[in-house]
């Protein structure tokens, strides 16, 4: 019991400082690597919980595409963020508005959440052995019934996050040369080949 309590404080302190390092570290890589270790630390919480499969799912889907994802956006976009930096006062009230906004959403939103009482009961009566309700398949009960309009909006959102990426990274740039297929398509002989008569011992 007080290896389990030890772990749960270590994955809980290390999960809080790694989420603060992501806002507060200046660098946006260095914000990404915080939150890899925070998805792994969250994985190990998710383990002492006995849900192993949510804790698989973190470290493979999170880790494994999404949070690299955002590291290859980050280097990819080559943002100025230092000249990003130099307006922050200018938007500040408007911004600390938003975010008041947001957290008084977020308040309402958790003095109304209601935990699904059966997933819980699925997990505990479970009976030993192969036939029993595996842990996947209670998340799956619940996931895809109760919470089944969520969970599709949830996607949405990503699809959302996804397409706004990569409008981000095509975005034209000076200096950057893009292969365009129409204009070479349309290339002919007479402006794709140059026929020079060189002598001999000269150069073209």
């Amino acid at each position: 019991m007080i290896v389990y309590a030890a772990a749960f404080y270590v994955f809980a302190a290390m999960a809080i400082a790694s989420g603060a390092m992501v806002i507060a570290s200046r660098n946006p890589v260095h914000s990404v690597l915080f939150l890899i270790l925070a998805f792994f630390n969250a994985a190990g919480l998710f383990v002492l919980m006995g849900a192993e499969f949510l804790a698989m799912i973190l470290v493979i889907v999170y880790v494994g595409a999404v949070a690299v994802l955002f590291l290859f956006v980050v280097m990819m976009l080559d943002i100025n963020f230092a000249e990003l930096r130099q307006g922050f006062l200018q938007y500040l009230p408007i911004g600390g508005l938003v975010g008041l906004i947001l957290l008084v959403e977020l308040l309402f939103v958790a003095g109304t959440w209601v935990f699904a009482p059966e997933a819980g009961q699925i997990v505990s009566d479970r009976p030993s052995g192969s036939g029993g309700t595996t842990n996947a398949h209670a998340i799956g009960l619940v996931l895809y019934t109760k919470y089944a309009y969520p969970f599709q909006l949830a996607g949405l959102v990503l699809l959302v996050a996804m397409i706004g990426a990569i409008v981000l990274t095509f975005r034209s740039r000076d200096g950057v040369r893009r292969q365009r297929v129409a204009d070479q398509l349309a290339r002919g002989p007479e402006s794709a080949v140059e026929l020079r008569k060189v002598k001999s011992g000269e150069g073209v």
